[in-house]
């Protein structure tokens, strides 16, 4: 007992945060003791990181991790040796979601059993095409399946093994697949429509080409109506599948059509979300497009509660010129069930065609618009009484849009997400209506004309924001962040992701307040800010809140007062718990080299020399390993 009480206290927890290993020898507490009130209090990558670096410890984590009903690792790109030592761990899951960044097919085939009904395949740019097989074989009772893969050269065996995926998961209700980097002919998903189970109720496929996509649609339609006709395969006479239901549909097609929307409205009636986005390559012409006659099927669909449809700029600078105020007004008249509407790249419908959604959707909670260059305030003019309280707003690259739009808004007390990203006419006038939103979380200002002194009026709100961006606010300078954080104890102790790129008013000091005063900090983007130098690193590497809330994610790109290399940047104890770094267009790429040597000490660091945006989730294909 004497040498017991002797023994210091350890935190275990901020150890293993700060990336060290609690000490093991004559560890003198009972198993039972440790789980119960030490690791059942740890997070996943703590664990996890246990699990990798200590054997004494070994068999208490997995006791820990085996109470686990799930297991997601999205944040992290792990590579296959220390993937190999948790999974052991895990044959009990049920659910499993992998960034597959760095695997190849044998450790994800280690992932694989018949005790998985959910998983989760993320950014799978180093796996073949045979692991789509595999799953088929060794995991026949998946419920959910997500899959982003990377194309390559061969797309029959794609479809071969697609094929042979879904032949043995019959009991499949959610299937997602993205093939990224691909050529939309030669990766065409709907080859995939005399296959698919009758007890799927979720599907989602990129890329598609439209007059497949009007076939396979048709495909679906005659399989609701003739369920004998439609599978190659035979059904479990126990699921007590009578024919085909799908209720959820998600397609990126290369145009959106008036067919291919009347196609869906009248082969699947009883369809309650449909989520819709083109990416044309040149400008659509007749009968290829999308008119009011097209809108105006989904008069059809009396079962849909959410709606999305986009066309995107990401090819070519386009957008939905035959449909107009009329084919909106009759869509919402026909759809008045809806309870979330985004619509993008309407650019000949005004206010009348927008105002008409909000007022006729009478349980309408998610209202999303971009590039619509004809919706201005007046489309929310009046609004409060006569709709139901959004929980979210979304307003997208709409110039008409001014302060005065928000402060109409400002009285839905419902209101958590607020994003009015490049609608320039924005003003410090709407803080002071924004600041009265006691629920939102959420709040994106980017472009707005903002200064100083909003942000002192926002920060005194006491608004519980954990998501905040100023991305191309360039009037914000270091004292408006000062005041921000400041202000009042609710931000700066809720605050967990701060966007302040693109803001030439920020430097060392602004960051100085962030380290000192953001006390939940794990997301920070500071790309485009050229007076920030090494000295702010310097800060950040020493963030600490509490001990274990460190900075995860830190976006650097194109910071040009930098010195120092990555090798520096990243030595000894410095970011202990970073997870992703972006470092593309600074002094810090000099250190590539260096960055195998240093990604072997951090295995659950991924450092991006290109430009993605936090995550590389736009463009990870390109990242075949944590140093690419």
């Amino acid at each position: 007992m004497n040498n017991i009480n002797k023994k210091p206290c350890v935190d275990t927890a901020a150890v293993v945060a700060e990336g060290g290993v609690p000490p093991l020898e004559g560890l003198p507490l009972p198993d039972t003791i440790i789980f119960s009130e030490i690791f059942s209090k740890l997070d996943l990558e703590s664990l996890c990181s246990l699990a990798c670096v200590s054997r004494a410890l070994r068999s208490i984590v997995s006791q820990a991790l085996s109470t686990l009903p799930s297991l997601d690792l999205s944040a992290v790109s792990l590579n296959g040796e220390i993937l190999d030592r948790i999974i052991p761990k895990f044959r009990g899951l049920k659910s499993v979601t992998i960034d597959c960044l760095r695997l190849d097919d044998s450790s994800v085939i280690d992932i694989l059993g018949p005790h998985l009904q959910e998983l989760n395949l993320l950014k799978c740019a180093s796996l073949s095409y045979n692991i789509l097989s595999s799953i088929g074989k060794r995991c026949p009772n998946l419920r959910i399946l997500v899959l982003e893969l990377e194309g390559e050269t061969s797309p029959e065996i794609f479809k071969k093994n697609l094929i042979e995926m879904l032949k043995g998961i019959l009991c499949l209700e959610s299937l997602s697949i993205k093939v990224r980097g691909t050529d939309l002919d030669a990766y065409d998903l709907t080859c995939i429509d005399l296959f698919l189970p009758q007890t799927l109720k979720l599907l989602k496929l990129q890329p598609v080409n439209e007059q497949d996509a009007i076939l396979f649609v048709k495909v679906l339609g005659d399989g609701k109506n003739n369920p004998g006709q439609f599978v190659n395969f035979s059904i479990p006479s126990d699921l007590g599948c009578t024919c085909f239901t799908l209720i959820r549909l998600s397609l990126v097609l290369n145009v959106i059509s008036d067919e291919l929307i009347i196609s869906i409205a009248n082969s699947l009636p009883l369809l309650v979300e449909l989520n819709l986005e083109d990416r044309p390559s040149t400008e659509p012409k007749l009968p290829r497009d999308l008119t009011n006659t097209g809108l105006q099927s989904l008069g059809l669909s009396q079962h849909l509660t959410s709606l999305s449809i986009v066309r995107s700029r990401l090819n070519y600078p386009v957008s939905f010129k035959r449909v107009n105020d009329l084919g909106v007004m009759l869509l919402s008249e026909s759809c008045r069930g809806l309870e979330s509407v985004k619509l993008g790249g309407f650019s000949t419908v005004t206010d009348a065609g927008f105002s008409s959604i909000l007022r006729s959707c009478y349980n309408l909670k998610k209202f999303e618009v971009r590039n619509a260059p004809f919706m201005s305030d007046l489309a929310f003019h009046d609004i409060i009484g006569v709709i139901s309280p959004l929980t979210e707003l979304r307003i997208l690259s709409c110039n008409l849009i001014t302060s005065e739009a928000v402060a109409e808004l400002a009285a839905s007390t419902m209101l958590e997400v607020l994003d009015t990203y490049g609608c320039r006419s924005i003003a410090d006038h709407c803080l002071d209506y924004i600041s009265c939103l006691s629920t939102l979380t959420t709040l994106n200002l980017g472009g707005a004309d903002i200064t100083d002194r909003g942000l002192a009026v926002l920060g005194n709100g006491g608004l519980p924001i954990v998501r905040l961006c100023l991305r191309g606010c360039v009037r914000v300078t270091d004292r408006g962040i000062f005041s921000l954080l400041n202000g009042g104890e609710k931000i700066k102790k809720m605050l967990s992701s701060l966007d302040i790129g693109h803001m030439p008013g920020i430097s060392d000091r602004g960051i100085q307040t962030i380290v000192s005063s953001a006390q939940a900090i794990t997301e920070l983007c500071m790309r485009y800010c050229f007076h920030v130098t090494d000295a702010a690193l310097k800060m950040l590497a020493s963030k600490r809140s509490d001990r274990i809330n460190l900075l995860q994610r830190l976006d650097l790109y194109h910071c040009t007062g930098f010195s120092i290399g990555l090798s520096v940047l990243l030595q000894n104890s410095s970011f202990r718990g970073l997870r992703w770094l972006g470092v593309g267009s600074t002094s810090l790429v000099t250190g590539r080299d260096d960055c195998t040597v240093i990604c072997e000490m951090r295995p659950w660091l991924t450092v991006c020399f290109e430009g993605c945006e936090v995550g590389c989730h736009d463009g990870w294909q390109f990242h075949k390993s944590n140093g690419s």
